[in-house]
């Protein structure tokens, strides 16, 4: 089993945005030498507790700081741009890495209303174009227009010797047809959706036999399976509070998260976050990877965690990594 990580560049209660960046230079570099497959962060705007509105600068700065972990975008938010610009972006960063970089791409806003009017003038306007967009995108990364269209004219230069690989990410069977009606990669969200993600997952491999695909899940692992859990309580009731929170403030601690008063609608939505994560020991993680892995029918799996400190988050990559011999 291949093993990857998706980093949302959480910014921890007591950090800054400063610290946060370095926490995932630092993840990318061990990730690096533990021997995951690759790091992609991810494209969030207008958000306090995650740093990561523009993943090729960040990625910039940790393909300079590792060898062999391939590095990408997970994802870009397309509709917010137009194709020739990622394209231009994407190939310098392919050329700077050459046979390093992932091009994944998705058509969420990645923010608030008032965020996305400021990114994009008519966003519902631009998701109507968006497989139009993604042919685009596909073209200009692979030379791919015909001598009549106009943009056979032009290149985004610097041209890589070795192609950024596209993916698509989604969390729905529209997006997994998508990536199969497109013949490229696909990465589906586990830890994000609650459709059929496995059922999506081997129509689309059935269907791309070549292409590669990838599910991300959410993880957490420590020494002893209390330690997990209550790694994990910290990660569901973290994002309860900021839907909860109307005062503003910093985010708590996970220790004022234990003594907070949950309703008992929010006790559910604890209950169930919860299950959509897998938490553990070493071992129990191990096994409940496998599981997901024979489930989905896929090579790969792509791991988010996000825990009450940086050191325990590095923590559990590492543990992962040497129960499951990556190196």
């Amino acid at each position: 089993m291949k093993l990857s990580i998706l980093d949302q560049v959480p910014v921890l209660t007591g950090k800054n945005p400063y610290q946060a960046i370095q926490a995932s230079i630092e993840l990318a570099i061990a990730g690096d030498k533990l021997g995951y497959t690759r790091y992609w962060t991810a494209e969030h705007h207008d958000m306090e507790e995650l740093a990561s509105p523009a993943p090729d600068i960040l990625l910039s700065q940790i393909g300079a700081q590792t060898n062999t972990i391939r590095i990408g975008s997970g994802a870009v938010l397309l509709p917010h741009y137009k194709a020739y610009q990622i394209a231009e972006r994407y190939n310098m960063l392919a050329t700077m890495f050459p046979g390093r970089v992932d091009l994944g791409v998705g058509r969420a806003p990645g923010g608030s209303a008032e965020a996305t009017m400021a990114l994009n003038d008519n966003f519902l306007e631009s998701l109507k174009h968006f497989p139009t967009q993604l042919d685009e995108l596909i073209a200009f990364c692979q030379n791919g227009f015909s001598a009549e269209h106009m943009f056979s004219k032009i290149k985004p230069t610097p041209v890589a010797s070795i192609s950024p690989k596209i993916w698509l990410l989604g969390t729905s069977a529209k997006s997994g047809k998508l990536a199969a009606e497109k013949g490229i990669s696909y990465a589906f969200g586990h830890f994000m959706s609650d459709d059929n993600g496995a059922q999506i997952v081997r129509k689309y491999t059935n269907e791309v036999k070549d292409a590669g695909s990838v599910v991300a899940v959410s993880v957490i692992c420590a020494k002893t399976t209390e330690e997990a859990e209550e790694q994990a309580f910290f990660q569901v009731a973290r994002q309860l509070w900021k839907e909860g929170n109307t005062k503003g403030g910093p985010f708590p601690t996970l220790e004022e998260l234990k003594h907070y008063s949950f309703t008992s609608d929010e006790m559910e939505r604890l209950e169930k976050g919860r299950e959509n994560i897998i938490v553990g020991n070493p071992v129990e993680v191990k096994t409940q990877l496998e599981k997901l892995q024979a489930e989905y029918q896929v090579e790969e799996l792509m791991l988010v965690t996000i825990t009450s400190s940086y050191e325990s988050r590095l923590n559990s990559y590492e543990l992962i990594a040497q129960e499951m011999k990556l190196t």
